[in-house]
């Protein structure tokens, strides 16, 4: 079995460490897959849909922030501010927190007042998006 070993670390928490089959991360240029072998390299982490699938075929799937990807030698880390399975997500808590970054979008404040209200509303959609997808 092909498989590589997986760091995924939060800003507050480390969320998974062991063997991986196969990781999805969602970069700058849309979602990316690792598998055994992978080439080294480093890529930005943007808020999305992480999935990973363990040696025992369970797949896992999370909502995550901004972070980096770094893979080196079949070792594989995943550093990201915050990571959330399904179930930990609070769907009205997702949909004020977006409201209220849309809001700040709006009064029109400095650049990176404007960038980090981006980053919020991102990272709340795809909580609900997340949330959502798992419903049923």
């Amino acid at each position: 079995m092909n498989k590589f070993s997986l760091h995924i670390l939060a800003a507050e928490r480390s969320f998974y460490e062991g063997d991986c089959l196969s990781l999805v991360v969602p970069i700058t240029d849309g979602s990316y897959g690792i598998q055994s072998h992978h080439k080294n390299m480093v890529a930005a982490i943007v808020p999305g849909i992480l999935e990973y699938t363990l040696p025992d075929e369970t797949r896992v799937v999370t909502c995550v922030s901004q972070g980096i990807l770094v893979v080196a030698n079949n070792d594989v880390k995943v550093l990201v501010d915050t990571i959330e399975t399904p179930d930990e997500i609070d769907a009205n808590r997702a949909r004020a927190a977006a409201e209220e970054a849309r809001e700040a979008i709006l009064q029109k404040k400095s650049i990176q007042e404007y960038k980090s209200a981006q980053m919020r509303i991102a990272r709340e959609m795809n909580r609900l998006k997340l949330k959502n997808r798992n419903k049923g």
